[in-house]
């Protein structure tokens, strides 16, 4: 493309035809416009007259300007001019695209295609042929055409892993396949990998290679840690950089079963720093429903973490030395326990030979003493495969002679005979209060209530090792908890009984935030290769390169080893994995990831990734050029006395030409409608919230899948609208979901939308809160709705009645069920005039669509599948759920029926009147 002034020209050799003008001048100028001859017999009566309008002999220069004009814009539009076109040089010879194709550079996929289109544009205008190469998904390049490789654009899509060195040796070995030489355009991801520098080397010696790169670093989050009662967050980026803050969100299932953000953190990078850390407090309910955290505004796979089994309910059994069955339930040595644990824990129940076989995450032995030695030596297996053991003193064991002369493999410490009373009635001392939990403890950091006191312990006798088991103690120095590692384990040792017999710790909440830092409610074991050696794991959910969870389908299983130690790539995919009741999260980045900036030799050529956006100017020009000829034949005209003759012509011409022009189609507008009309087509409004947005769209699937399967109506996928720009004409339903947070459309929008309803569409809305408001202004998404319906022309409402033509479309009904139940379903109120004829079962109600549907129910959240067509939120519980999400799909069908064929039920109640009055 050649440059002048600014603008490109893709054919500038047509400029030429400029020199001609000034010939053309010249031939124009020399003919005068066409006299007008006129029979008139008595020539000689008009001789020494003058007229008082006269005809030039010569084209005035007016109109030789306007003529050069518009020959000078057909030219100069025939050369392909462009504004703003791409400054990058062209070059010749075949062109290879080579991409990092990582999850690193999914945030800016959309910004890496523009370019590489703008690349093939440039490309195909050069005749260049070009072949793609993805270094995550190496294949040998094959170079064509370039306009053939956009239509492949729309499918390269990153991937969840970055290129491992198997991948990088496939690619120079297909890059030494290629016979001759090729220009490289690389477009990275910014991140260093192994063989790198191998790639750089080969590529050179083929040709010249220019990098595109963006300038803002990859951003990942490790996977979360919880640790001392807190989950630590870590983010990093891709080396040092300016002072940067981000958002951390905790994505997870609310007690309804929707998926939303559960919390959020904000992180500070500061300057010079590649990470971030942050530690959260969370309560263990809500923790333990968590599923993801990922950061806000960065949409990669890396910016993802999974949660498996470390966050989840954990498997706890408890076992008591007695467990007083006939007393009091304030007197059970586990009642208390029992209450913590209960909100956050699932229980085993048995003894301690039936339990272990469960595998549970903690168990928990209050005052036992006692132990045969097959069920030690099975206690113990399982303490060093990673269980925790939680020890209770009591009674029993204070007076037993456990762990008095050798240390016991099941006890942290070595314990004195006889149990130690203080402040009780036989006593000399006062009860003890807890001193301060030094910085080493997990329990550091606790506020200690002064009512908490100790009036009996089992005492721990003095060893070398004592000091840096002991995690909490008493003020006088005593030990009251310690614990010790045994294997993969560990056993923790409470040194008073799980009641409050010695102590008034079990009545406190400081109780209650000790075992959830011991990770007694949560945070499964850490695993091991050896924990996972010969079990199989089954993929559930797999992750895209953006971070995108979707159903693993038919992915075979993998070997627990594989699992825990293999490298990601195309055999082994991140995401969730199952074995048995067991989840493991396979994130994209681990612990020992450390993201690196990819460094590149001196003498090649970096580039941004920002797209100039280039406008052909061309029809413009010729558009022009047809307006300035035209004005030039009605000049013509005029200068020639003719234009009476052709003044409606040119009238008419010149206001077809004149008209303002309305808003130009582009080929996005035209691909939306012909997706909108090559079949039947639901819609939603999108409101800007992407969870609101993602359940109506799964919604409208779940109906459009039910209509097809019952009914003749076989609608396309669902489609969201944005009402500022798409046009609404095309859709007989739009579902309109409130939320309190969406935006007020636009004065045009409302344009659209009364146009929409006065031509007989209909929408649906939904405020989605019928759980906890009825209709109206009694909550934030009715209130919004009566904002957003304001300026709408609205017809006069009513509840649905019994007789509507909506309860039996298709299916009889009197309910309207959604996710909710039970608010009133309104509907444009029936003409006052409207009677019951006497025998007929409805009244003659008025033959149009009811424009508007409003209601909370939530009906989206009931339709909403995914895509293998499984429900995607609950719907009350058990048969009556079920049977309420069946109600619901029923009203769907109903109203996609009543849209599409009016009141043509109420009709029906006509047929024996008509049938008479034709003396049938």
């Amino acid at each position: 493309m050649t440059v002048l002034a600014g603008i490109g020209f893709t054919a500038p050799w047509v400029l030429l035809g400029l020199l001609t003008l000034p010939i053309l001048w010249l031939i124009l100028r020399a003919v005068p416009p066409a006299p007008i001859r006129r029979m008139f017999p008595a020539v000689t009566l008009l001789l020494g007259l003058k007229d008082d309008e006269s005809v030039s002999d010569r084209t005035p220069w007016w109109l030789l300007l306007l003529r050069m004009l518009a020959a000078a814009a057909v030219i100069i539009g025939l050369a392909g001019p462009v504004l703003n076109p791409s400054r990058d040089e062209i070059g010749s010879g075949p062109l290879l695209m080579v991409l990092d194709a990582s999850w690193a550079g999914a945030t800016r996929w959309p910004a890496t295609l523009d370019q590489i289109d703008a690349q093939l544009t440039e490309a195909g205008r050069a005749g260049r042929t070009v072949a793609i190469l993805r270094l995550t998904e190496p294949e040998t390049p094959v170079f064509q055409a370039a306009e053939a490789w956009r239509g492949h654009l729309p499918g390269l899509t990153p991937n969840p892993w970055q290129p491992t060195e198997p991948q990088i040796a496939q690619a120079i070995a297909a890059l030494n396949s290629i016979d001759g030489g090729f220009d490289t355009h690389w477009f990275s991801d910014r991140l260093d990998y192994a063989d790198h520098a191998a790639l750089v080397s080969s590529l050179q010696a083929r040709g010249d290679v220019v990098v595109y790169q963006a300038a803002s670093r990859p951003m990942a989050i490790l996977p979360a840690a919880y640790q001392d009662g807190l989950i630590q967050l870590t983010v990093q980026r891709a080396g040092p950089g300016p002072e940067e803050r981000v958002t951390v969100l905790a994505q997870g299932r609310d007690p309804a079963g929707t998926a939303r953000v559960l919390h959020s953190v904000e992180l500070a990078l500061e300057a010079g720093n590649a990470s971030a850390q942050a530690d959260l407090a969370l309560p263990s309910e809500l923790r333990a429903r968590i599923t993801r955290f990922e950061i806000q505004g960065q949409r990669s796979a890396g910016a993802v973490t999974l949660t498996d089994d470390s966050l989840r309910r954990r498997e706890v059994a408890l076992i008591a030395g007695s467990l007083n069955r006939e007393g009091l339930e304030l007197l059970s040595p586990l009642h208390y326990l029992t209450q913590v644990l209960s909100p956050t824990a699932d229980f085993v129940d048995g003894g301690l030979t039936e339990v272990l076989p469960a595998n549970p995450d903690v168990i928990v032995l209050s005052d036992v003493a006692q132990m045969s030695e097959p069920e030690k030596a099975d206690l113990i297996e399982w303490v060093e495969q990673g269980g925790l053991l939680l020890r209770f003193a009591g009674p029993r064991m204070a007076a037993s002679d456990l762990g008095r002369d050798t240390e016991d493999t099941l006890l942290p410490a070595r314990l004195r005979s006889g149990g130690r009373s203080v402040g009780g009635a036989m006593s000399w001392g006062e009860a003890k209060t807890l001193a301060p939990f030094p910085e080493t403890s997990p329990f550091y950091g606790l506020d200690i209530p002064d009512d908490v006191v100790v009036s009996t312990q089992v005492m721990a006798q003095p060893d070398p090792n004592l000091a840096d088991r002991v995690i909490a103690s008493l003020s006088d120095g005593t030990p009251l908890v310690t614990r010790k590692a045994l294997g993969l384990g560990q056993v923790v040792l409470f040194h008073v009984t799980a009641d409050a017999e010695w102590s008034s710790l079990p009545l406190s909440g400081l109780f209650v935030e000790m075992l959830d830092r011991l990770a007694v409610a949560s945070a499964a074991k850490s695993r091991q290769e050896a924990q996972l050696l010969g079990t199989i794991w089954e993929p559930v959910q797999i992750m895209d390169g953006f971070g995108t969870l979707s159903d693993a389908g038919t992915l075979a299983g993998v070997d627990g080893v594989e699992l825990i130690s293999g490298q990601i790539g195309p055999e082994l995919r991140p995401g969730l994995y199952e074995s048995g009741k067991q989840k493991l999260a396979l994130n994209v980045v681990s612990e020992e990831t450390q993201l690196r900036p990819v460094v590149w030799p001196a003498n090649m050529p970096i580039k941004g990734q920002e797209v100039s956006t280039e406008t052909p100017l061309g029809g413009l020009l010729l558009s022009l050029a047809l307006i300035l000829l035209t004005v030039d034949v009605i000049a013509s005209l005029a200068l020639s006395g003719r234009l009476g003759l052709a003044r409606t012509t040119a009238a008419a011409l010149a206001a077809f030409l004149l008209v303002p022009e309305g808003h130009a189609q582009t080929p996005e507008d035209t691909e939306f409608a012909l997706a909108a009309t090559h079949e039947l087509v639901l819609a939603h409004v999108l409101t800007g919230d992407a969870q609101v947005d993602d359940i109506a769209q799964a919604g409208l699937r779940g109906l459009v899948q039910t209509l097809f399967y019952r009914t003749s109506v076989e609608p396309a996928d669902p489609i969201g609208v944005d009402l500022e720009r798409d046009e609404l004409a095309f859709f007989p339903l739009l579902y309109w979901p409130i939320s309190a947070s969406q935006s007020q459309p636009s004065a045009e929008a409302y344009v659209k939308l009364n146009a929409y309803l006065r031509s007989g569409g209909m929408i649906l809305f939904d405020t989605r809160d019928a759980d906890i408001a009825g209709f109206g202004a009694s909550s934030p998404n009715g209130r919004k709705l009566q904002q957003l319906a304001g300026p709408l022309n609205i017809p006069a409402l009513e509840p649905i009645p019994r007789d509507h033509v909506l309860t039996r479309t298709f299916y009889l009904l009197q309910d309207f069920p959604g996710r909710y139940s039970g608010t009133e379903v309104w509907v444009e109120a029936a003409p006052l005039d409207a009677e019951q004829i006497d025998g007929m079962p409805f009244r003659n109600l008025n033959d149009n669509v009811t424009p508007v549907v409003i209601g909370g129910n939530d009906w989206a959240g009931a339709w909403a599948v995914d895509r293998n067509g499984q429900a995607l939120l609950p719907v009350g519980r058990g048969y009556a759920g079920e049977r309420q999400r069946e109600l619901a799909n029923r009203f769907g069908v109903n109203l996609v029926m009543h849209v599409l064929t009016g009141n043509y039920k109420s009709d029906q109640v006509h047929v024996p009147a008509l049938l008479d009055r034709l003396g049938q």
